[in-house]
């Protein structure tokens, strides 16, 4: 969540000239972003949401338009913590004697820390993404920006050669990654779920392996060498 003092631009919500304006407009989005952990946005109480706070309705429709404009407000926010998360990984470039597990290691436990600190908001997005197809949209575009950020690095790891089949098998490994955590957030099928911090250690491991298999995939040049070596 940004800081209390800070404005909140997005479309529906109204500009807060005053401090303490924006910050019970802060404190409205982190009530929600918590009550949505444990409830659907259906359930989402606009009374309750306000008694959690010690604001009055008319305080809230006085900030946003609607209870939409305020849920589209809520996936803006998970969405810059995203954006901000992703930027700090640029700027913090990793040591180039990393090891390749350390590294899926490292970038799955950033997609699930962020994904943890949003998780109800996540949640909701994707229960109506049917009946409102753009909610979606906004991380679909954050998920495709932290596997191409991720991908230079692991390519340098996994070596040359190969390149376009590598960075293949880089976004099927994200892909793998993101659509294991939004089963857990949606159904929660188990055994493990988001929380588990076995979750972690297998999905790194899962990207480890992805990787290392694409790497051991010799060219047909070699391949037909080595075959010709055989049969002699």
């Amino acid at each position: 969540m940004p800081p209390r003092s800070e404005p909140f631009d997005f479309p529906g919500v109204m500009p807060s000239r005053q401090k303490r304006s924006r910050e019970t407009t802060a404190a409205l989005l982190q009530a929600g972003a918590e009550m949505l952990r444990t409830r659907s946005l259906a359930e989402l109480s606009i009374g309750a949401l306000c008694s959690k706070v010690g604001a009055t309705v008319g305080a809230f429709y006085s900030r946003f338009e609607s209870k939409e404009a305020y849920f589209n407000a809520l996936i803006e926010v998970a969405a810059r913590d995203g954006e901000i998360r992703l930027s700090q990984m640029v700027q913090d470039r990793q040591p180039t004697d990393t090891s390749l597990g350390e590294l899926c290691r490292l970038q799955v436990h950033g997609i699930i820390g962020w994904i943890r600190n949003h998780e109800g908001v996540l949640r909701a997005a994707l229960q109506h993404d049917d009946t409102k197809p753009n909610r979606w949209t906004t991380f679909k575009a954050l998920a495709r920006a932290t596997a191409a950020h991720a991908t230079p690095p692991l390519l340098r790891i996994m070596g040359k050669g190969r390149e376009a089949a590598k960075t293949q098998t880089i976004a099927f490994g994200f892909q793998v990654v993101l659509g294991t955590l939004v089963n857990a957030i949606l159904n929660d099928p188990g055994p493990l779920s988001i929380h588990d911090d076995e979750m972690e250690v297998r999905l790194g491991n899962c990207l480890l392996l992805l990787l290392e298999a694409e790497m051991t995939v010799m060219s047909p040049k070699t391949s037909g060498r080595n075959a010709g070596r055989r049969s002699k």
